[in-house]
């Protein structure tokens, strides 16, 4: 089995993990506690979580195990570092660019000897020596999977034949893929890449020795005999060039997130509990469109999706589909932080324009166990993706059921609410027609608060509430069966029955218009 690509970094949020390397000792991680896994360790690694842990994942570039820790290492995560930590895996799994912390923030923070402040990041390309231009990118699944993965981290170290075991072909057919695509070899290929690598890191304020090793070259010597062949100049001549100009020390997103490590590692070495930064900077996405769409959600803070002149407003608790093939900018605002929940595909969902519903903080560590699952290996062996389309659907009718007429007085409307929170338990349709048998225990002050307010008996409320579910769920693509079991009925022709009576059609009758009515609006 091959070890794994990068170190890793084990953030237990809530709840307890376990981590084992090979045979080794089973270590407990309980919430607060982290572990540093190095990448050249024990090739086996086993994490299991307990139910109801959150913990996060963090990836640093593979670079970054020559400035880690050499063996597992466990610490404690200082307090107020982990809306950081959030964050950070934000930028690590989605387009986002951070812009870095202000000197002034992470003083504490950056308290050893030699250590310096990372420059603030700023949008665009850092300057590159003329002529250079990077590699373009193989289209064929495997090669681009590789070059992709080589883009985000020009340091990993696989050989084409490793790399090719890991796609899932030979080395021959990888490396005709990559000649037939790009005109390089592979090995050229991913020279050009780290070369390009290499020029970025040199102007965020690397060393040489620093980007030789962030880079994948096994010694300076190795790195400045590239680079001056390609360039004509040594990295040193090249850096020294460059922060005699104008606009030195700009950031790009690769580079960006290499400081971000940067500071994770220094933040775990620290003896003394380091003071956690003042301000999360804002952070946004260039120009780019999806493939899929993505259902993006805001723990905390505010942020923005604009789509060509249409600009939506995120506040805290809001998650929001993006649909795909729009080409769109995502920002956060200063203090803010977001989660990637979950994709579908144009498939399996039909969506032209966001989609967006608001979730309590009750659902937050749910929602980050989502995102997690969603975008790292720690998920739960049944783990199914589809899952958030169902979560998201289930929100969005839950909320639109409130527009039935609800009472106003307080026992009233408890009793509304309670039915709303219960309205997928078997055996509630037992009160579809009015009267109903489950209202023997309420008083019957609270019959009348409903029949004089809403003009309704109990029992046809919660009627007209699970109706109004079951539409907003047909409308959202769910299939009939799916939505007769969620809003309680165990056997589809029953849930037909009530349906077609309430709305003067059959589920599939009114699933089919809702999508005839869609494709006539755009």
């Amino acid at each position: 089995m091959d070890a794994p690509l990068r170190p890793l970094l084990l953030w237990v949020r809530t709840g307890t993990a376990h981590v084992r390397l090979d045979e080794g000792p089973v270590l407990r991680l309980e919430a607060g506690e982290g572990v540093w896994i190095p990448a050249d360790g024990p090739p086996e690694r086993a994490i299991t979580t307990e139910p109801g842990t959150v913990a996060f994942p963090l990836c640093p570039h593979a670079g970054a195990g020559v400035r880690g820790s050499p063996a597992l290492t466990r610490f404690d995560i200082p307090s107020g570092w982990q809306d950081w930590l959030i964050q950070l895996f934000n930028l690590q799994v989605t387009p986002f660019s951070g812009r870095g912390y202000p000197p002034e923030a992470i003083k504490e923070l950056l308290r050893r000897p030699g250590a310096r402040p990372p420059a603030p990041a700023v949008g665009g390309r850092a300057a590159s020596p003329a002529g250079f231009a990077s590699p373009a990118m193989p289209r064929a699944r495997g090669a681009r999977a590789v070059a992709e993965e080589l883009m985000h981290d020009p340091g990993l170290g696989l050989t084409v034949e490793r790399w090719a075991a890991r796609v899932l072909c030979s080395a021959r057919t990888l490396r005709r893929d990559f000649l037939a695509d790009t005109g390089l070899t592979f090995e050229r290929w991913r020279l050009l890449c780290r070369l390009g690598a290499a020029v970025e890191f040199l102007a965020a304020g690397y060393d040489v020795d620093q980007v030789a090793a962030l880079v994948g070259f096994a010694s300076r010597n190795g790195l400045t005999r590239a680079f001056k062949g390609q360039f004509g100049l040594t990295p040193h001549e090249f850096g020294r060039g460059l922060f005699a100009r104008p606009g030195a020390g700009r950031l790009t997103q690769r580079a960006a997130a290499a400081r971000q490590t940067d500071d994770l590692i220094r933040m775990m070495r620290e003896t003394d509990t380091p003071a956690a930064p003042e301000i999360l900077p804002a952070a946004s996405t260039p120009s780019h469109t999806n493939d899929i769409h993505v259902l993006s959600w805001m723990y905390r803070g505010s942020g923005y999706l604009d789509i060509g002149d249409q600009h939506y407003e995120r506040e805290r608790g809001m998650a929001t589909w993006i649909p795909a093939k729009l080409e769109h900018v995502t920002g956060l605002r200063e203090n803010s932080v977001s989660l990637p929940l979950g994709n579908a595909s144009t498939a399996d969902l039909h969506l032209t324009a966001p989609l967006q519903v608001r979730f309590s903080p009750a659902w937050d560590d749910y929602l980050m166990f989502c995102s997690i699952s969603a975008r790292s290996p720690l998920r739960p062996d049944d783990h199914d993706p589809r899952h958030i389309l169902d979560l998201f659907a289930e929100q969005v009718a839950a909320q639109r059921a409130l527009s039935v007429p609800m009472p106003t007085d307080p026992r009233a409307r408890a009793v509304a609410m309670e039915c709303l929170r219960r309205i997928g338990e078997p055996g509630g349709t037992r009160d579809v027609e009015a009267g109903g048998t489950h209202d023997v225990d309420v008083h019957a002050e609270i019959h009348r608060a409903f029949r004089d307010e809403t003009g309704m008996t109990l029992g046809r409320w919660r009627y007209a509430a699970r109706m109004r579910v079951a539409r907003d769920l047909l409308a959202g693509g769910a299939p009939p069966s799916t939505v007769a079991r969620r809003i309680g009925y165990a056997h589809l022709p029953t849930f037909s029955a009530a349906f077609s009576r309430f709305h003067g059609l059959s589920p599939r009758e009114y699933q089919e218009g809702e999508a005839a009515n869609s494709r006539s609006e755009h």
